[in-house]
């Protein structure tokens, strides 16, 4: 009787304070979801992959636009990251000339920086964006068929 209650003593604790043999585990290789064509023009499909709540309160979320494809004029109430992981987008901020970011490029955008990107003409694009999830976007302009064709032809020179 003895020896079972010191085996009961060893091993309940251990049982107790083990580490969960369950990760939450996603990956940023699943496509996601088709998203609603709300705030953009053509084909875009959303991962929502991360959130973490708490110390760093931010999400993560995969985006592929097809090519041919952007979203409105919006901002954000946090700063933004956004990794580009395969493919070639436009980016521009209100006020600045429009540019190409491809894959391996990261770039930070500031808290309440209008701005707006998409694929290119010839390219889908996928990125990560990165930001905090207090606030919702603000969307604040639609970027038109032409305007989105007047950048890709700057571009092009």
């Amino acid at each position: 009787m003895k020896n079972l209650i010191v085996t009961l003593l060893l091993i309940v604790p251990v049982c107790v304070f083990a580490q969960q043999d369950v990760y939450a585990i996603s990956s940023y290789l699943d496509e996601g979801m088709k998203a609603p064509n709300t705030h953009y023009i053509g084909e875009a499909w959303l991962n929502g992959v991360l959130e973490v709540e708490g110390d760093l309160n931010f999400h993560m979320t995969k985006a592929t636009f097809k090519a041919n494809s952007t979203l409105d004029w919006h901002k954000h109430a946090s700063t933004q990251v956004l990794v580009y992981v395969d493919g070639e987008g436009y980016y521009q901020e209100k006020g600045k000339d429009p540019i190409i970011l491809k894959a391996g490029d990261i770039l930070k955008c500031e808290k309440d920086t209008e701005h707006w990107h998409s694929s290119t003409k010839e390219s889908d694009v996928t990125y990560l964006a990165i930001y905090g999830g207090e606030q919702p976007t603000t969307w604040t302009e639609v970027v038109s068929q032409e305007y989105y064709d007047s950048v890709a032809e700057k571009l092009k020179e």
